[in-house]
């Protein structure tokens, strides 16, 4: 199975964009920390993750300004260029 669920800032969003069967696509970047077990240890982690949006999903993030967190849902794909991943949002799920 591939999904990936991710609390996460939005720190980075371009202009939005179509894809050749004219869906809307928005490309962003997203900040994620916090603090983590692992093996019984505190771990911090901090991390910054290329991500896109396809579809209806484009409109919640076309909304959020720079700096807003939510929970985001998605799958992990390589990325076009075959250099590291691309996580592709499929819902966004914004707090209150």
């Amino acid at each position: 199975m591939n999904r990936l669920l991710l609390k996460a800032q939005l720190v980075d969003k371009a202009a939005m964009r179509y894809t050749p069967a004219g869906l809307p696509a928005l490309d962003v970047g997203l900040k994620h920390e916090s603090e983590l077990s692992e093996n019984g240890q505190p771990r911090k982690v901090s991390m910054e993750m290329r991500a896109v949006a396809i579809g209806e999903v484009t409109q919640a993030l076309a909304a959020m300004a720079l700096g807003d967190a939510a929970l985001f849902a998605g799958f992990v794909t390589s990325a076009r260029n075959g250099r590291g991943l691309l996580f592709h949002i499929t819902t966004v799920d914004l707090p209150g």
